[in-house]
């Protein structure tokens, strides 16, 4: 995934408006950034594993009359970066194709590379070979592959750029009789481009000078750490992994264990969270939410609201409903942070693609950002607490900080959430000696009281490591302060108004989109999340119980579900995620075994 741009002229570019498209597309991604641009009558690339911004003051391409370019957030092909080249066809593409190995057996032509954007060159050079018509290319690419596409295939020999995509992330603007393109609208308006059209439905083919020259490509690399660690599997890694059955006693309503924070059995053996529990998933009737959007609706094509999309399957289902329920016309935005997985990002691109909806990512500095987790890694393991896990996912609540970003640049104003009633863990906050709070409606408890007590036994906890105080805290504080004290407007929640049903969700997801699975859980929830299956393997290690016990049991208290089913499901839902595990410390540069032997060397909170 990553922002691409373009600019072609009959004169000499404009150097300001040009470096704000560049500076904007840079929101998308920073991990590696391309160039393609014409000197001497010969097309010139350069790509660089490093910034974008850095890439254009190396080039400073602005004599051309044709520049294109991208900056990327690095998905697959760490080291096949863009734009791809196969003989004299080159593309930047934005999005992830989901099926390019079924879309290389039906080719003639060979793969060259790893990275799944060449799929769309390869067809382009194989038709051009049957010699098909350039204005056929773009309908062809968009028949075979599946996920994202929004693509500028530049075909010098025969003087042409073809502009297409799929999901409408792909907008051209026009300044001075200049074309410009952008993967945002925004860009274009940065620079009071006018008669800005979205690509979506029909191609656009420009004119570029012609050149049969073959490119001149550099690479720059520079780069020493590995943002796509390759998974190599180890049999006596996962051996490592404990997976045992300790005999605790469990509320005979629900499945929580006694090691649960704070938890109390009556004398029937039924726990004080049963009891004080009322019905979370009893939605108000969807009328309702039809009435309070329809002030928000707008005319024609025009996008009318904005869908937080992390790619997990109630962000996905959500997404479903509000384009197939509401009838809305909805752009998504996506916060990466590093720790979103591939799987994660593959769905995004399945659902937007096949819904023809447009995503806005704001991608942060990855390496900056899991730097950040390694060290606050570190200081976990010198003094492990179960209670200052959370320190390991505070880099993501600037989730809730670029809503107000994306709302001012598209002039949006509706976003609409699909956030999971029954994901109440209480247990997370337990573990910091915070008890219960029975009367809190939200999944994310609010105000500065609440807030208060939170931090201030967090600071009590981070002083038994105080390597906690590092160059993170600005970083977590804030994201913390977006997430829980800013005022929100103009935003509601899908399930206040539609029922949560699992059943329903995965059948929906898994055979209307072809949603892709985890290959180590049974189960859909949290697959995208790259820390989950770590703290899920530390919370049941010591204390015998994950996220999936408190959420089963929300559905037994909601009458979703037996006690026995769930029973059954936790025993499959809190087995280590080796992959996922592995993939976590590979990309933080931890070591897999000494890790381990500390989250396993713990005390328990049971009797052993």
């Amino acid at each position: 995934m990553c922002g691409i741009f373009g600019v072609i002229a009959q004169q000499a570019i404009v150097k300001e408006d040009f470096k704000k498209l560049v500076q904007h597309s840079r929101q998308r991604g920073r991990d590696s950034s391309g160039l393609v641009y014409l000197e001497n009558h010969q097309y010139r690339i350069s790509r660089a594993d490093y910034d974008v911004v850095k890439l254009l003051s190396k080039e400073r391409p602005y004599h051309s009359h044709v520049i294109l370019g991208h900056s990327r957030l690095i998905t697959n092909g760490l080291g096949d970066n863009q734009p791809v080249i196969r003989g004299d066809i080159c593309a930047i593409h934005n999005g992830i194709i989901v099926n390019d190995d079924e879309v290389w057996d039906k080719l003639k032509v060979n793969r060259q590379y790893k990275i799944d954007s060449e799929v769309i060159v390869g067809i382009a050079e194989e038709m051009l070979q049957y010699n098909a018509s350039i204005e056929d290319i773009p309908a062809r690419v968009l028949s075979l592959c599946k996920g994202i596409i929004a693509c500028a295939l530049m075909l010098p020999s025969k003087g042409k750029l073809l502009l297409f995509s799929n999901n409408g992330s792909l907008y051209t603007g026009v300044k001075n009789k200049q074309v410009y393109f952008a993967s945002e609208r925004y860009a274009l308006d940065l620079i009071h481009c006018e008669n800005i059209q979205q690509i979506k439905e029909d191609s656009v083919i420009l004119d570029i000078p012609t050149s049969v020259m073959p490119f001149v490509v550099e690479d720059q690399k520079s780069r020493k750490e590995n943002l796509i660690p390759e998974f190599i599997f180890n049999a006596q890694e996962e051996a490592l992994l404990k997976y045992e059955h300790p005999n605790l006693k469990r509320c005979t309503r629900c499945v929580l264990p006694e090691t649960m924070p704070f938890i109390r059995f009556d004398e029937e053996g039924v726990c004080n969270y049963c009891h004080h529990y009322e019905p979370r998933n009893n939605p108000k009737p969807k009328e309702e939410l039809f009435k309070l959007v329809e002030p928000y609706r707008r005319a024609g094509k025009e996008l009318d609201c904005i869908v937080p999309f992390s790619g997990g399957r109630d962000s996905c289902y959500g997404l479903h409903l509000i384009v197939n329920e509401l009838k809305m016309k909805p752009v998504t935005y996506t916060y990466d942070w590093g720790m979103v997985t591939d799987l994660g990002r593959r769905n995004i691109s399945r659902m937007c693609a096949q819904l023809g909806v447009e995503n806005i990512i704001v991608a942060a500095d990855i390496s900056k950002k899991r730097d950040n987790i390694r060290k606050n890694l570190k200081a976990w393991l010198k003094s492990p607490h179960l209670g200052m896990m959370a320190m390991l996912t505070a880099g993501d609540k600037h989730f809730f900080r670029y809503v107000e970003h994306i709302k001012k640049q598209t002039g949006i104003n509706l976003n609409l959430w699909g956030v999971n009633p029954l994901e109440v863990t209480y247990f997370k906050t337990g573990f910091l000696d915070i008890p219960p709070d029975f009367e809190e409606k939200r999944v994310y408890s609010h105000g500065w009281s609440k807030q208060l007590v939170y931090h201030k036994q967090r600071f009590k906890a981070m002083l038994e490591s105080l390597g906690y105080f590092n160059t993170s805290l600005w970083d977590t504080l804030s994201g913390e302060y977006y997430r829980s004290f800013t005022e929100k407007k103009d935003y509601y929640h899908l399930f206040d108004y539609w029922r949560w049903d699992e059943e329903v969700v995965d059948d929906t997801l898994l055979n209307q989109y072809d949603w892709e699975k985890a290959i180590d859980t049974t189960t859909t929830w949290r697959i995208g999340d790259g820390t989950a299956a770590f703290y899920n393997y530390v919370y049941y290690t010591v204390a015998g119980f994950t996220e999936h016990d408190t959420f089963r049991s929300n559905q037994i208290r909601e009458g979703q579900m037996t006690r026995e089913k769930a029973l059954s499901l936790i025993a499959e839902e809190n087995k280590p995620r080796y992959q996922n595990i592995r993939w976590y410390l590979d990309t933080l540069n931890m070591d897999f075994a000494s890790v381990i032997s500390v989250v396993n060397n713990i005390p328990k909170l049971y009797k052993e």
